[in-house]
């Protein structure tokens, strides 16, 4: 009863405090005033709904009982594929075959999505390295994506360079900038690191906007080449299907390649530095080696998806690389879970093809992804699948302990 009371109490409040801005309509040409009674009592009743979930939510986390059922699941399922070698490999095929035949059974409209979709994943996991490994938060990734994208414009524009030999370019040039801002920072953590990234991530594009001579300022650089395949003429449905193609495999050559760094010396060594940067020290580990290292790393992979993302639209700007899109980027990362390879790419699919899938709630998207991230980072910090922990269990000095035990007794 007293959770039934205060959720109606709450209802009660919230119908007072909007009755005059969703209940009185005034016409200022008849001059005459609409009640609308029925939209107090919609809203009431949703908020008695939802404050009732919310205190059953708040219930169950304070006795420490799941609330996001879906996150767990996902977690276990991950468990289950890494531990089930035939699980993992079903699993892995069906969705191959899934991606494979996408472009061949859907629209246009439908694979441009999903190259869309596959470029943030790229982004997320480029960012998850510098994030969720590392632990460096960083808000001006975006700066990284834009030396990509404008590295193939100016390339093909001054100097005539095609698609194939930019996109290692585009790489490199990120990986400068990276390392040009890692080596300011090296000190900066937390807060602070988060302050400098985000001016860095404006001064890149500031200086794309107020630049006109070399970057084309506002107007951008257009006529861009899409990549070609052995001198054949596409036409823009093949083209994009190409592109699908060309972006699905820079995907999976990126989850192989930063699965492959998580178990190595510097991804162990980058995980070390998230968890804590003084004993990582004290341990023997190069600081300023492990940090550029991280910042390199996470830049290389945005420089490839901007080069692909140039060639992908022909056509870039300086509004395309704002702080908006470093937000959205970041987001996937902590949605998916930080440290997280399956978690990233999940949550980068979800927060890209959900707007395109829900546009009859276009006007309420941004307040849904709102509230989305709150519940989520107040019942599921961790995100949805939470990165796994390597465990050691050290079962030689246990035998040892043991045998000395028997010995001592005998």
């Amino acid at each position: 009863m007293p959770r039934i009371a205060k959720a109606l109490l709450c209802a009660v409040w919230f119908m007072l405090l909007t009755f005059p801005v969703m209940c009185i309509q005034v016409n200022s040409i008849d001059n005459s005033v609409h009640w609308h009674f029925e939209r107090a009592l919609w809203l009431g009743c949703g908020v008695f709904v939802l404050a009732l979930l919310w205190d059953w939510c708040f219930a169950r986390k304070a006795k420490g009982q799941p609330i996001i059922s879906f996150g767990h699941g996902l977690t276990r399922l991950a468990a289950n594929l890494r531990g089930d070698p035939r699980c993992r490999l079903g699993g892995l095929s069906l969705l191959a075959v899934g991606m494979l035949l996408m472009p061949l059974l859907s629209s246009i409209y439908q694979t441009n999505i999903m190259i869309a979709a596959l470029l943030y994943v790229m982004l997320a996991l480029g960012l998850n390295i510098v994030v969720g490994l590392a632990g460096q938060l960083v808000l001006g990734y975006v700066a990284f994506y834009a030396v990509g994208a404008y590295s193939y414009g100016l390339l093909h524009q001054f100097l005539g360079w095609g698609f194939w030999t930019c996109l290692p370019v585009g790489g490199l040039l990120a990986v400068l900038f990276g390392l040009a801002l890692g080596f300011p920072v090296l000190r900066l953590r937390g807060d602070y690191l988060a302050i400098v990234t985000l001016g860095f991530g404006e001064i890149v594009r500031l200086t794309l906007l107020n630049w006109p001579s070399l970057t084309g300022g506002p107007a951008g650089i257009s006529n861009i080449p899409r990549p070609g395949l052995f001198g054949m003429d596409m036409d823009i449905n093949a083209s994009t299907i190409y592109i699908y193609y060309l972006v699905l495999a820079a995907v999976v050559l990126t989850i192989v390649v930063i699965s492959r760094l998580k178990n190595s010396r510097v991804g162990l060594a980058l995980q070390a530095l998230r968890e804590d940067e003084i004993a990582c020290e004290a341990m023997g580990i190069d600081i300023t080696r492990v940090k550029l290292s991280a910042f390199a790393l996470g830049s290389c992979w945005a420089g490839f998806a901007g080069v692909i993302f140039a060639a992908k639209t022909t056509y870039i700007n300086p509004s395309s690389f704002g702080f908006m899109e470093s937000a959205m980027i970041l987001s996937m990362v902590v949605l998916g879970g930080m440290g997280s390879i399956a978690g990233v790419v999940i949550a980068a699919m979800i927060l890209i093809l959900a707007p395109e899938y829900l546009r009859a709630f276009s006007e309420y998207r941004m307040l849904i992804f709102g509230a989305i991230m709150v519940v989520m980072m107040i019942f599921r910090p961790q995100g949805l699948v939470s990165g796994e922990r390597r465990r050691y269990s050290i079962t030689a000095l246990k035998g040892t302990a043991s045998a000395s035990g028997q010995g001592g007794q005998a």
